[in-house]
């Protein structure tokens, strides 16, 4: 379809893009019946967008946060107004919840129906907590209002769908949708031999659940030879938990936040990644973490915590082993597994890249995200089976 036809979609972010957020990129670069255009309150340092698609309402310094100001407290917005309004958008697409009742008044102003993605913390937080901090306070006061202006709520599980409607958004504007891994580019190289390696990629903070991989993998290094723990993502928890591998005798690299070329090449050498998510202190879970798909698109078996979303994703006894929240020893056993039984272990990989490739193709979902737009567009209500 050329360009002449297509119709444009804003992508609305916060702050554009930090790194672990690729699948927002990837979501808009995938699409081909809309232009993706992307715009931000601020600039992050972490992921590149196509320049000459995206826009900032304040830049980086004392002027930028001024103009962040004046738009979420004021609507008032007026050089990316101007900007927005020669696109002509077809609609504008937010990213979580809080993203969603700042673009309310950018739809509003466009005429443009809001779509909004649910992630896992927009809807899992519990209520006192967002309370203790500005935007999530406004978050609160204006969630009610988002609920009756949102066109679709897009929610990234089953689970997340659920939280949807226990905080009160409509049940019949709420549509789970995967949203998918790029299945070509995430494809394993045969040529380079996996190691003994235990992959954690995730920001690291109390949600990830990074120490209880740091426990298992240390309890298994007296067991099993040469084998180490990689630890890609930043955080708060960083020192506690470099601290907790001297005191578990874990052999890991803490590789910091990498880009997506570098994740994949580690996906590439290790054998297991672990995904041991937690629901947090404050109620904050996952929707459906993408590395979940995009490790499995490496073929690599999975390793985690049966948590919120994630067993929508990685089947149990087939593509990976899912244990109990917080269970730690269970986790080292299912590790163990993986390690020390090489016909099992290549039985899961092939299992969860074809998993990935039949339910959560990149391609294929975008493809549905664009008849949820068109559906949107018209005025149309959602089909349940898509």
């Amino acid at each position: 379809m050329s360009d002449a036809v297509k119709k444009n979609v804003v992508f609305y972010r916060d702050r554009l893009l930090p790194l672990s957020e690729t699948f927002i990129k990837e979501q808009g670069e995938s699409l081909g019946r809309f232009t993706p255009y992307y715009l931000g309150a601020r600039p992050s340092d972490g992921i590149a967008l196509p320049p000459q698609q995206t826009m900032f309402i304040g830049g980086k310094g004392p002027v930028g946060r001024v103009q962040e100001v004046l738009f979420k407290g004021l609507h008032f917005a007026p050089g990316a107004m101007r900007k927005l309004r020669t696109l002509s958008p077809a609609l504008v697409h937010a990213h979580f919840a809080q993203d969603g009742v700042e673009a309310m008044p950018i739809a509003g102003a466009l005429n443009v129906p809001l779509v909004v993605t649910l992630h896992g913390y927009d809807v899992t937080v519990r209520d006192e907590f967002f309370n203790l901090e500005r935007r999530g306070r406004r978050y609160m006061q204006l969630r009610r209002k988002l609920g009756v202006t949102v066109a679709r709520f897009i929610a990234v599980s089953e689970f997340i769908a659920g939280k949807a409607r226990e905080v009160g958004f409509p049940e019949d504007k709420i549509q789970v949708h995967y949203i998918g891994v790029n299945v070509e580019k995430f494809r394993p190289d045969p040529r380079i031999v996996r190691q003994a390696l235990v992959l954690f990629v995730g920001r690291l903070t109390e949600k990830k659940g990074c120490e209880y991989v740091i426990r298992a993998v240390g309890s298994l290094q007296r067991e099993i030879k040469g084998l180490k723990l990689a630890i890609i993502g930043d955080g708060s928890l960083r020192g506690h938990l470099e601290q907790l591998a001297r005191t578990e005798s874990c052999d890991c690299l803490f590789l910091g936040a990498q880009s997506p070329e570098i994740v994949r090449q580690w996906m590439n050498q290790a054998r297991v990644c672990c995904v041991p998510s937690i629901t947090a202190g404050d109620g904050n879970a996952e929707g459906l973490p993408t590395v979940v798909q995009e490790a499995q698109a490496m073929q690599l078996p999975i390793v985690g915590f049966a948590s919120a979303g994630i067993p929508e994703a990685v089947e149990h006894g087939v593509t990976g082993f899912l244990a109990p929240e917080r269970d730690w020893l269970m986790l080292a056993k299912n590790l163990k597994t993986l390690f020390t039984e090489d016909a099992t272990c290549r039985q899961f990989s092939v299992a969860a890249r074809d998993r990935v490739s039949q339910r959560f193709n990149l391609k294929i979902q975008t493809a549905h995200l664009e008849d949820i737009y068109d559906e949107v567009t018209q005025g149309l209500y959602f089909r349940k089976d898509r």
